[in-house]
């Protein structure tokens, strides 16, 4: 399945708005969305954690494990990652300005940490890595952006080892009657569409070769995130004042998607 947008799409948005998204999602540069219960409440930022500990438990992921991180923005994840589990991690972006900002951060960290740590400029579809390289690969709010979607699976299994996980989330698509609004607000905002409902992925999964363990339809938690985000969005009059105004507008419109079946959220569990 291919993508109208194309990669070069793609990096010049991200390589453009990483500013605006450290104003409104993370400062540190993390850009995932939440999972939120009774420890987050309404906090956007925990949320997000939240999401980063239940993909640890559920890709048991430890200090042996060798992890890539496709879609690796600015590597704050990764950092954390094997911060916290001492596990290697190599992170790979389409975003040149986000690869140099992960290797900057990387560089900030204790020797043994950045010896545990590598990050690389490198397209989905493309993994400059041998076959069996890496025990798992993590990726979060990413493969929806990639162009070619089956190459990036089939990419993503080619580098795990016998038996390695996949564990990663992906936007998804209900049913394929787009509003307007939805058209706008969701997928030309994020430059990008897909085929794929909660189902056909893990059918898309099964065909790469993948066994999926576990799969989780997230949406509610999605349409939480986008009207939290429209709160976290500035308010100001400064320079990007119009901008930040259409954005809370996007995020509410987004949630607003969410509901009209148009558009979803789904977390997978593979193993090679």
């Amino acid at each position: 399945m291919s993508n109208t947008y194309t990669e070069t799409d793609t990096e010049s948005y991200y390589d453009a708005e990483d500013g605006i998204y450290r104003a409104v999602w993370d400062e540190d540069g993390s850009v995932h969305w939440g999972v939120f219960d009774e420890s987050t409440g309404g906090d956007f930022l925990k949320a997000s954690s939240n999401l980063n500990h239940i993909m640890v438990n559920k890709g048991l992921i430890d200090e042996d494990a060798s992890v890539l991180d496709l879609g690796c923005g600015n590597g704050t994840t990764a950092i954390w990652l094997s911060k916290a589990h001492g596990c290697q991690v190599t992170g790979v972006d389409l975003s040149g300005v986000r690869v140099d900002n992960a290797e900057k951060a990387r560089l900030n960290q204790p020797s043994d940490l950045q010896d545990r740590l590598a990050f690389k400029k490198a397209s989905a579809t493309e993994l400059p890595f041998p076959d069996g390289t890496f025990t798992h690969v993590w990726s979060q709010a990413v493969i929806y952006h990639v162009h070619d979607k089956a190459a990036a699976l089939n990419e993503a299994y080619r580098v795990l080892c016998d038996g390695g996980i996949m564990v990663f989330d992906d936007l998804v698509k209900p049913q394929p009657d787009i509003s307007p609004d939805g058209q706008e607000y969701v997928y030309s905002r994020l430059l990008y569409d897909t085929d794929f409902s909660f189902d056909s992925y893990q059918d898309a999964l099964r065909n790469e070769g993948f066994e999926v363990l576990e799969a989780h339809d997230l949406s509610e938690h999605l349409k939480t995130s986008y009207l939290a985000l429209a709160e976290r969005t500035p308010k100001d009059e400064g320079e990007h004042a119009e901008h930040f105004q259409w954005l809370t507008t996007a995020y509410q419109e987004t949630a607003k998607a969410v509901d009209n079946r148009e558009v979803g959220w789904g977390l997978f569990v593979c193993k090679k």
